[in-house]
């Protein structure tokens, strides 16, 4: 397997390859141009938008400035918004759904890395992805960690770090997230 394909299977790969520290590099520069283009340029915004990631459509909108590692792992659904300071993390797959609203400075988080300070030197890491269901709004400075999923119709409280899956209909918050209300439909 290469070093990628390992990434995205979720084993333990050389994050130093050669082919993927070009691709970051790629995509910095193309995160660099989006975050310089124009606030008002809606048009040359969306269409850089849907180069960087690896879905979007006409609607996607993600303020400046946005940062990510790959962009193409990333995928969101109809009429995503994200206000400014989206960052991702997408050695995995980042899976969001329509409808979804993302406050300022949230962080999606799907590499991994070991604990033990002599393994960490060995560049060595690991990803898990991140799914996020339709109708979904993550308050300001939420930090979703790798292998999250959030259902769809919940609610994360700003400032939240949402450690563990959060099922369907239901509103969590805290440090790390709880759920504190289940939505009765």
């Amino acid at each position: 397997m290469t070093e990628r394909e390992k990434m995205l299977a979720g084993e333990v790969y050389d994050a130093c390859d050669p082919e993927l520290l070009q691709d970051l590099n790629r995509v910095k520069v193309l995160c660099q141009q989006y975050n310089n283009l124009l606030p008002t340029d809606f048009a040359a915004r969306n269409k850089m938008i849907r180069e960087i990631l690896g879905q979007a459509d006409e609607d996607t909108f993600i303020n400046q400035p946005f940062y990510c590692d790959y962009g193409k792992y990333i995928r969101v659904g109809k009429r995503f918004f994200a206000n400014f300071g989206f960052t991702v993390l997408d050695e995995a797959y980042v899976t969001i759904g329509d409808d979804c609203f993302l406050g300022p400075g949230v962080h999606i988080y799907c590499a991994c890395h070991s604990t033990d300070p002599r393994e960490r030197k060995t560049r060595q890491e690991w990803a898990k992805p991140v799914t996020i269901g339709n109708d979904v709004w993550i308050g300001g400075n939420v930090t979703i960690l790798p292998g999250v999923t959030i259902g769809d119709n919940c609610t994360i409280g700003a400032g939240s770090v949402v450690t563990h899956d959060i099922p369907a209909n239901s509103i969590a918050v805290g440090n790390p997230a709880k759920i504190i209300k289940h939505l009765e439909w």
